[in-house]
């Protein structure tokens, strides 16, 4: 049996590669709440006024930029990274993905999870933000905020 993925869309992206690491990684339930809490706590260093609903979506958006960076070829093209951030919006509830600061401070924790620096980085804040100052601030926060 062959299975196949449609790695043209980064969403079915994202999930493959997260279904490979839980496989990977193994999953125990017993411990599951405590693990997801742990990772939760550890993966997010936002203000306490984000609401559970916020620090999800925000999760969401900085696993799936860590997957698409590490994952991407560098004629990557933005537009599928904003469908996969566009459909990560959809699924949460999230109305103006574009202009929510907790859109680009996930994109900021991804790319830290990701180990991009230097050029690379400025590369990808300034396109994944558009080259808006208020989103490539944003980026940079949630940059700083992961250890």
């Amino acid at each position: 049996m062959r299975l196949s993925v449609d790695y043209s869309k980064p969403f079915n992206l994202f999930c493959a590669l997260l279904t490979i690491s839980i496989t990977i990684n193994g999953c125990s339930f017993s411990d599951s709440s405590e693990s997801i809490s742990d990772s939760t706590s550890s993966i997010v260093s936002s203000p306490s006024s984000l609401s559970g609903k916020s620090k999800k979506y925000q999760n969401d958006i900085a696993d799936y930029t860590t997957a698409y960076v590490k994952s991407s070829q560098s004629s990557a093209s933005y537009d599928s990274f904003q469908k996969g951030l566009s459909d990560i919006a959809e699924n949460a509830g999230v109305t103006n993905w574009d202009q929510d600061s907790s859109t680009y401070r996930g994109i900021g924790i991804g790319l830290k999870k990701a180990n991009v620096e230097g050029v690379a980085y400025d590369t990808y804040k300034k396109n994944f933000a558009g080259g808006d100052a208020k989103k490539m601030d944003d980026i940079q926060e949630g940059y700083d905020s992961e250890k």
